[in-house]
């Protein structure tokens, strides 16, 4: 398959390095197009008021992956690659693999999943691929996850177009419990701002939050709310793949607001 690859953490991150690699590795047409230094927790931002830039990037990556290093964000990498760099579609947007989880509530502000987002938006089916852990550098497993997965979609294409946000704990393959589909969790974050003052006396605020992980239980729950959340499964060593869309619309609401009697607002 060709597959377009991209990510947040920059070009030079081992995760998308071991990514590309791998998935050439084993046949697949590679080209990275992805930040030339790390643009974490950008979310699904676009460069608007200044030029984006795109380097050819020879010394990197396998012989047979064409990449680039783009001054812009990771939407703007595959927005770019999409109808600029690339000739023809890929077949897949790839991001990651990043360095750290993104679970739950991660997912608003993650350059990774906006980047593979960006794909689904053009209509292209996407994987965001994490590592559970910020520090480990063993990409071993989610390497071989990624290669199983793209073999699996190979074989049976998505049926729809959407985004499997792919999270992988950062243990021995021997350790993994396995693979379990799961549901969006939350994964929330006490925010604590510590202010500091620069060598210059001026004031300046350094956000250094700690992650709060709830997993939301209800006795009347749907077939699908009955399925483990991606927090959750991540806690007991599953790989997780969580579908996901674009489209934020609170389906179960909207017959809640449509009786609300708001056409008489010029009373």
């Amino acid at each position: 398959m060709k597959l377009l690859i991209s990510n947040d953490d920059g070009i030079f991150a081992e995760g998308i390095r071991s990514l590309a690699n791998g998935l050439a590795a084993v046949g697949h047409e590679v080209f990275v197009v992805c930040p030339d230094k790390e643009r974490s927790a950008t979310g699904h931002g676009l460069t608007l008021h200044q030029p984006i830039r795109a380097e050819i990037v020879k010394s990197i990556f396998d012989d047979t992956v064409t990449a680039w290093a783009c001054s812009g964000t990771p939407a703007d990498c595959v927005k770019l690659a999409l109808f600029a760099l690339l000739e023809t579609q890929p077949d897949l947007v790839l991001a990651g693999i990043n360095h750290g989880p993104n679970l739950g509530t991660d997912i608003l502000y993650s350059g990774t999943v906006s980047a593979a987002m960006e794909g689904v938006v053009e209509n292209i089916p996407s994987i965001a691929f994490s590592l559970g852990s910020y520090t480990s550098r063993n990409f071993e497993v989610a390497v071989n996850f990624a290669q199983s997965l793209m073999k699996k979609i190979e074989n049976e294409p998505l049926a729809n177009v959407m985004l499997l946000n792919v999270n992988i704990p950062a243990v021995k393959e021997a350790e993994i419990a396995g693979v379990k589909i799961t549901r969006q969790g939350v994964r929330r974050y006490i925010d604590i701002f510590e202010k500091r003052v620069d060598p210059r006396g001026k004031t300046y605020y350094w956000l250094a939050g700690e992650v709060q992980e709830d997993v939301e239980e209800t006795n009347d729950r749907s077939s699908v709310e009955k399925l483990s959340t991606d927090v959750q499964a991540m806690r007991e060593k599953y790989i997780t793949i969580t579908p996901l869309q674009y489209n934020f619309t609170y389906g179960k609401q909207l017959g809640y607001l449509q009786k609300w009697k708001i056409d008489n607002f010029r009373e």
